[in-house]
């Protein structure tokens, strides 16, 4: 059979009445629509439900899919222990996934279990669903800090998987939209919460999924979502499948945007092949960016072009501007993919001879020793977007005082440790944000007093 119907779903334990004790009251109408969601899913009688959580576990770099024969949890965290959950894992669907996943080259698999218990992203659905249906098994997967199109990928696995097994099959994407909209919301009021959810609510009324792809990053950081890469995996589940869209609601009282949506599927649509329509627009535009490139850029793109092909460096080319052979620098390498950063490898002080030997080293680094990312394949190289930093002298400050977010790069120091960010980033507007993410990258504590240097940079496109 495989896929009968996906939803999208909030996962905010309040709405549970033993945990919320009156709360709920606030958000009755997604208890409205979850509701529906539930009774439509007992009419559908699945007999596996993928629940891809976004409180599932999670890694940079992998997609973690439940092991083992089943799992147990309950809300004794949220003050209510009582609601108890026990599921049976469908350890035929999680196999066939995981195998048809290393066929397309993904990271995803049963390994680096750190709890076996239930995570109140799929209980909160499940507490509704159990009310109209239970006799099914579940398959539980986890995000990653992937770029949007891998998780896509992984959705389209799923889709094969179900069709593979001939399993009667709904996925569920459990996951909250911005957290940014109210001044007493979790994360205060910014203004990037409630344009990212009127896009998002759009983009799913109409089951256009294309756009979910399309979505910045910067966008979606400032908006302080928690969920989008749970519905680009529901929207690779439901890959050149016609899909009748209904949004059931989308309200948001606590300053967390909660939406429902329901998607009953229907024959075959080739058109809807959001995939291949998004990497379409990619490859024109890295087209468009190669006609513009300048030297450094397209030094370091013919490196990283050679070296996925033929897993060699290559010799310093004839013909470049003579700065590059008699200049040193140290240089960054940055590497995107569909908008997500792809690798990003650099020097603080020149290590080479010259700037373009410099470029050449680094753009190797950031290309396949990155250990944030596997080494790039040569099926993605007209889709990358790649910017070299040659960076200025490093001088000290006495002060934040002294930076600028937009001019300077930093690098913070403490006993040892170090860490750079480099200076006009999308989604970093304060000097605070660009300290506290160097401060990260260094494992230096948010609190602990740092030294503070900074260096401005030549960027080239």
């Amino acid at each position: 059979m495989g896929i009968l119907g996906a939803f999208v779903v909030p996962h905010p334990p309040v709405i549970v009445p033993e945990v919320g004790k009156g709360q709920e009251r606030a958000i009755q109408k997604t208890i409205h629509a979850y509701q529906s969601v539930a009774e439509r899913i007992g009419e559908l009688q699945p007999e596996t439900i993928v629940m891809i959580s976004s409180h599932q576990v999670m890694y940079a770099n992998y997609f973690h899919v439940s092991p083992g024969e089943g799992a147990r949890g309950d809300f004794g965290r949220f003050g209510a222990e009582q609601v108890r959950f026990s599921v049976s894992y469908d350890t035929e669907l999680v196999d066939q996934l995981v195998y048809l996943a290393g066929e397309e080259k993904l990271p995803a698999g049963t390994d680096g279990e750190t709890d076996c218990h239930l995570d109140h992203g799929t209980m909160v659905p499940l507490y509704f669903v159990n009310q109209y249906w239970t006799r099914y098994r579940l398959v539980r997967i986890g995000l990653s800090g992937l770029s949007l199109m891998k998780h896509y990928e992984v959705g389209q696995c799923i889709q094969k998987a179900s069709e593979a097994l001939g399993r009667r099959t709904v996925i569920i994407a459990s996951g909250d939209l911005s957290h940014c909209l109210k001044e007493d919301g979790p994360y205060g009021f910014k203004k990037e919460g409630p344009e990212y959810d009127r896009q998002v609510v759009e983009a799913l009324s109409q089951g256009d999924f294309g756009k979910l792809l399309e979505f910045p990053e910067d966008l979606c950081n400032k908006a302080g979502e928690c969920g989008h890469r749970t519905l680009v995996m529901l929207a690779g589940t439901l890959d050149r499948m016609g899909v009748q869209s209904r949004c059931l609601s989308y309200e948001g009282p606590f300053g967390v945007g909660y939406g429902v949506c329901e998607y009953l599927t229907g024959e075959r649509e080739p058109d809807r092949n959001f995939k291949e329509r998004h990497e379409k627009k990619e490859r024109e535009r890295v087209s468009r960016e190669k006609k513009e490139q300048d030297a450094y850029v397209a030094l370091a793109r013919r490196t990283i072009e050679e070296y996925a092909r033929a897993r060699q460096v290559p010799e310093l080319p004839e013909g470049l501007p003579e700065e590059m052979y008699q200049e040193r620098a140290g240089v960054f390498v940055s590497i995107k993919e569909n908008g997500s950063l792809r690798g990003c490898i650099g020097t603080i002080e020149p290590s080479s001879e010259s700037l373009a030997q410099e470029i050449i080293y680094n753009a190797v680094s950031a290309s396949a020793r990155d250990p944030r990312f596997s080494p790039v394949e040569p099926e993605e190289l007209d889709r990358l977007t790649i910017t070299v930093d040659v960076l200025g002298p490093v001088e000290p400050v006495d002060s934040p005082l002294m930076l600028d977010v937009k001019r300077y790069g930093i690098i913070v120091s403490r006993e040892g440790s170090r860490g750079l960010l480099l200076p006009n980033l999308d989604g970093v507007d304060t000097v605070e944000e660009q300290i506290g993410i160097a401060k990260r990258k260094a494992g230096i504590g948010e609190n602990e007093e740092v030294e503070l240097m900074r260096f401005e940079v030549q960027r080239h496109f």
